[in-house]
């Protein structure tokens, strides 16, 4: 018998320093398997505070803590992040966490025996941002790591049970110089040489393919506090004119593409952010030519913008469909139609390297995105964003409202500063397409971008205000 949303009991057996969590009654929500809270405590002898109408709870073990946030799939483990592959949800009053918990963050808080099995390394990825430089040690199991000593401009990470062939990468990023991994008896080293001072490391682990994210930090700069607030005044947004050259995006029946429209619309709004706002604007594209989707968020990074607005066109194969939409990054899509326009958007990537991309298959895009999850510490500030222009849109363009969502945008993932991409219409619409050749539309709809822009750049400004008047 099927039935929908229905609840199905499954056991789990996990051995945790010679204590065996059984019979774990396994929830399944929305197609993804969960595990009451409150039980799992029980089975690991823990405490749990986790109140049905609360936004977080606690799992405290010995001497860790773990936090979760409803509707988040972020989690703070012992003040550090860890992303899981779903978000936490509440469910008559029952806080419910990932099945995918029980197996990458239990371990880290109840410890056991090391294994006699090396694990694999997958992939070593480095990249610069503005205010760290980022390694990524993706591998077959979940692994755990310690600082094995800091000298006078090197770390070196020691990285349990690990098996890896030498690497190294040069980085001259002006902060770190060189990362290198090597073999430690049973385990690997990562030896990172700074040209100054070294770094502050900061260290989370991912999920679905395990992943070890170190995060080295300049001095005196940090990543956002909890919730992805910043400190001082926006200076610098970048507009993204989605694709562009080669790349005409979605095209309508009467022939306008994408690519022409976004760039004109793009245009538009950075005069009027420019005449209006004290923001210094730039463009990830001035003309007609292609911009790899990476090397948009990496121009971002490197003019240390506090913005990134990607403009595009939405298509389905439907004509009827009409609407405007604003995305802020998600490795979990809010539905169907939000997955469909993210694995639409992301197929530019085919477009960049034809040869390779044949070479190789069809890139498996979220995988890619994924390791380079900057911007999951500006998801809340996104999200303000996103709602802020979603809202303009709306209500200044009489025009139905698809929603603010998330999905899994390829341009968004890069992106060390709040971004959002906004979808303004449907070329494949012929009413819409219409409209959209419009001037005067054309500029209603910067004006709509604009007004967003604004009023969370006014919202910004005051949240800052009161954080600086706050009695200390």
């Amino acid at each position: 018998m099927t039935l929908p949303r229905v609840v199905v009991l499954l056991t789990v057996l996990v051995l945790l320093a010679g204590l065996a969590v059984a019979d774990v009654p396994t929830v399944v929500h929305d197609g993804q398997p969960y595990v009451d809270l409150v039980r799992l405590a029980a089975d690991l002898k823990a405490k749990a505070e986790a109140a049905g109408g609360a936004i977080n709870a606690e799992l405290r073990s010995g001497g860790h803590v773990v936090r979760f946030t409803r509707n988040w799939a972020q989690i703070i483990v012992d003040g550090a992040p860890v992303v899981l592959d779903a978000p936490v949800r509440v469910k008559d009053g029952r806080w419910l966490i990932p099945k995918g918990f029980v197996t990458l963050v239990v371990p880290r808080i109840t410890p056991v025996p090391a294994a006699s099995a090396s694990v694999a390394l997958e992939e070593m990825r480095v990249r610069s941002y503005p205010s760290f430089t980022r390694v990524v040690i993706e591998t077959t199991t979940p692994v755990t790591h310690t600082v094995d000593g800091v000298e006078k401009g090197v770390m070196r990470v020691r990285v349990a049970g690990l098996a890896a062939a030498p690497r190294a990468e040069a980085m001259k990023d002006g902060f770190v110089e060189s990362v290198k991994l090597s073999r430690a008896g049973q385990d690997a080293m990562l030896v990172v040489a700074f040209t100054g001072a070294v770094g502050e490391l900061r260290a989370s682990a991912l999920s679905d393919p395990p992943r070890l994210v170190l995060d080295f930090m300049r001095q005196s700069e940090s990543l956002p506090r909890e919730g992805g607030q910043t400190t001082g005044p926006l200076r610098t947004i970048v507009l993204d004119a989605g694709h562009g050259g080669h790349d005409p995006g979605a095209t309508g029946p009467g022939g306008l593409t994408e690519k022409e429209l976004v760039l004109d619309v793009t245009r538009r709004v950075g005069r009027l952010v420019e005449d209006r706002l004290d923001l210094k604007v730039l463009l990830s594209r001035d003309g007609d030519h292609f911009v790899p989707l990476k090397e948009r968020t990496s121009f971002a990074n490197k003019e240390r913008a506090d913005l990134f607005v990607s403009i595009h066109a939405n298509a389905h194969a439907l004509a009827t469909q009409e609407g405007v939409e604003t995305y802020f990054l998600s490795s979990e899509a809010t539905d169907i139609a939000a997955r469909q326009t993210a694995a639409l958007e992301n197929s530019v990537v085919q477009l960049e390297k034809p040869a390779a991309v044949r070479a190789a298959g069809r890139p498996d895009f979220l995988k890619v995105m994924l390791w380079d999850l900057a911007q999951s510490d500006f998801l809340v500030e996104s999200s303000r964003l996103a709602e802020v222009v979603q809202d303009w849109m709306t209500r200044s363009l009489r025009i139905p409202n698809r929603g603010v969502k998330q999905a899994g945008f390829y341009v968004l993932g890069g992106a060390a500063m709040p971004a959002v991409l906004i979808e303004i219409g449907f070329v494949t619409n012929p009413k819409e397409e219409r409209r959209l050749r419009e001037s005067k539309y054309r500029d209603e709809i910067a004006r709509a971008i604009f007004a967003g822009i604004a009023e969370y750049k006014r919202n910004w400004d005051q949240r800052m205000r009161a954080s600086v008047e706050r009695p200390r």
